[in-house]
């Protein structure tokens, strides 16, 4: 029983914070399960290794021997070709999993997580009462025109 208002306490207080800081916008204050974003978090990063990065970075890893075996690159005098190797694998890693991506945003988005990125800005799309006085009509606070 007083765990549940401390812990209502405490919601509270964060929520008092948000709304000071103007970022609390009260329409899109979704709440999402946290386990669920969990879930699809940590399927996204084993889906996106064993589904594109460990295959890219093996065929990646497999090419380059082949080069270096019929002689288009030539290997290390010290180390052979195990320093290309290893590139060729950590950038098909890299490469696969990156390209990953887009599929991990659309489960997000499946389950109302909006996009994240430069090109999604995260934001409230109304103008409420409460952001027009904080704010003004036009969502920027003390907007003054440049001189320039």
């Amino acid at each position: 029983m007083s765990s549940e208002t401390a812990q209502s306490k405490v919601q509270a207080s964060s929520q008092q914070q948000n709304k000071q800081s103007g970022l609390y916008c009260p329409i899109s204050d979704a709440h999402i399960n946290r386990k669920e974003v969990e879930r699809i978090s940590r399927e996204c990063r084993n889906e996106s290794f064993w589904y594109r990065g460990l295959p890219l970075s093996l065929g990646s890893m497999l090419i380059t021997q082949g080069l270096i075996y019929n002689g288009f690159l030539s290997s290390n005098p010290r180390f052979g070709s195990l320093p290309k190797i290893a590139f060729a694998g950590a950038f098909g890693l890299a490469i696969g999993t990156m390209s990953y991506i887009r599929a991990c945003q659309r489960k997000f988005q499946s389950i109302g997580v909006q996009p994240f990125g430069p090109e999604h800005k995260r934001h409230c799309h109304h103008t409420c009462k409460e952001c027009e006085a904080n704010f003004g009509s036009n969502g920027k606070e003390n907007s003054k025109p440049s001189a320039s």
